[in-house]
């Protein structure tokens, strides 16, 4: 019988796609468009947001994995004033340094993949990561990191459903492709109870993400769903037919952190 940590990986990789539609991709799918990720000038409350304000203190630290533009960081500030963004695209790291100079925030930007570059990085009151964990297989040194950062509390947000999930019709329409439905915050839970770390959780309904300008969002999904530039138009006549939904199910996932000085 697989562990949590095993289960986990398995279902990772089930959302593996085909070599022979990756083969034939004019690009890679694998996209994380950055205006997906900058922050708006008023920052909507959330239970995540709360669940990290509500131990911070004023001059905090806050460390964002996975920063993005740093929605997860600048919720927090103030009371923090002091933000550490790590992620491995550089373009992400230029608008977190950005976000922070325009918040009058003092900064740092790691550049890498956690936990690699966890040795690295300095410790702060709070840790965040914000949509990072379906894109983490090895989840146990991930977590072990997130945790070993932190002097007070780690906060995770993530969507009760993975967020390739949507595209499943869309992979069921142009390539006959049957997609999986795990992982689950459910199953994360179990990941980090075997770790020991006594995690909780809250759900609540949050906006979904996704491109506003209609070509653009055709565009994107051509590109994820590995079709060439010929057949945009069609992609775009699907999403059209198939308008997403404005909501989604998410889940705070968070916990207190043991003294490391044991």
């Amino acid at each position: 019988m697989s562990s949590p940590a095993q289960h986990w990986r398995e279902a990772l990789e089930a959302w593996a796609l085909p070599d022979e539609i990756v083969n034939s991709a004019p690009q890679s799918p694998w996209i994380h468009p950055p205006a997906l990720f900058d922050v708006p000038d008023t920052i909507a409350p959330s239970p995540s947001h709360d669940r990290a304000r509500e131990v911070l203190t004023d001059g905090a630290t806050v460390l964002d994995v996975g920063c993005g533009g740093g929605i997860a960081a600048f919720a927090l500030t103030p009371p923090a004033t002091h933000v550490i963004g790590v992620d491995h695209q550089t373009e992400m790291l230029t608008m977190f340094r950005s976000n922070a100079i325009a918040r009058g925030v003092r900064v740092e930007t790691i550049d890498g993949f956690w936990p690699s570059v966890a040795v690295r990085t300095p410790t702060a009151d709070v840790v965040t990561a914000h949509h990072v964990v379906y894109n983490v297989a090895d989840i146990e040194p991930f977590l072990l990191a997130l945790d070993d950062h932190a002097s007070s509390r780690v906060v995770l947000e993530m969507p009760d459903h993975h967020p390739l999930a949507p595209m499943s019709e869309a992979w069921r329409y142009f390539w006959n492709l049957e997609r999986p439905d795990g992982p689950t915050p459910a199953e994360l839970l179990e990941v980090l109870r075997e770790l020991g770390l006594d995690a909780q959780r809250e759900q609540w309904r949050g906006p979904t993400r996704v491109e506003q300008n209609p070509e653009q969002a055709a565009h994107f999904m051509r590109i994820r769903l590995c079709l060439p530039e010929s057949r945009e138009g069609e992609v775009r006549d699907f999403l059209q037919s198939h308008v997403a939904p404005l909501e989604r199910q998410l889940s705070t996932i968070w916990w207190d952190v043991a003294s490391h000085d044991a």
